[in-house]
């Protein structure tokens, strides 16, 4: 009797071996949502900076502009790193990236150290390939319209070229990524159409996204794994 269920098992087993050697599965729904806080966080303290209610000029740079603070001022305004590298937008922006990554991070390498899985295997590796070349090129597509002063596509291009990223690596990790690809393709599509209101999208894209994304893999996954551990 004992005799179907061993054999069912086994297969189980297999199957499950075979999954953690193709996708990397050690992707924490908290992570998501840490993200997609920390995002939230970014947006909102970028909200003064960006429709003009604060300077986001740091230092000299704003007296030479004559205490004109709005981005929709300078558009079309070309860029150069250094006046890039002296906006407090931009490093809201970098804060935000690295408080997101590293939440992220330590959310996944908990879980990967709880089920046994090496959090830098050939599977991750070949993930984080795919998922760099669409965030590779984006960056450098973004950078290039800030250079020009071209503010109101960042927004866009950011959920775009993120969207397309996750949608290339969706094959390595768990099949659920790929609706958030296509929620952030679909949400800087539609941004492309209403680009004044790029900060809302960029906060409902990485923010709230990412954690209805996070809440889901969690109650998918992760809770089952603790109700088991208990």
């Amino acid at each position: 009797m004992n005799n179907p269920h061993q054999h069912l098992s086994a297969l189980q087993d297999i199957r499950s071996m075979m999954e953690k050697s193709s996708r990397f599965i050690s992707l924490s729904g908290l992570s998501g949502i840490a993200a997609g806080v920390c995002a939230l966080i970014g947006a909102w303290v970028s909200y003064d900076y960006v429709y003009g209610y604060k300077d986001y000029m740091m230092g000299s740079y704003s007296y030479e502009r004559g205490g004109n603070s709005s981005l929709a001022y300078d558009a079309g305004m070309d860029f150069s790193i250094q006046l890039l590298l002296n906006t407090t937008l931009f490093w809201i922006a970098a804060a935000t990236f690295i408080a997101a990554f590293i939440s992220a991070f330590v959310f996944t390498w908990i879980k990967s150290r709880r089920e046994g899985v090496p959090i830098w295997g050939k599977t991750a590796q070949r993930l984080m390939i795919h998922v760099s070349v669409p965030l590779i090129a984006g960056g450098l597509y973004i950078l290039k319209l800030l250079h020009f002063g071209t503010f109101g596509l960042v927004a866009p291009g950011c959920l775009i070229f993120y969207g397309l990223a996750l949608l290339n690596g969706s094959k390595f990790t768990l099949s659920e990524i790929k609706y958030l690809g296509y929620g952030q393709l679909a949400l800087g599509i539609i941004n492309l159409q209403f680009t004044g209101y790029g900060l809302y999208f960029w906060a409902a894209g990485f923010g709230i996204l990412h954690i209805l994304y996070g809440g889901i893999m969690w109650y998918k996954y992760d809770r089952n794994t603790k109700t088991s551990e208990a």
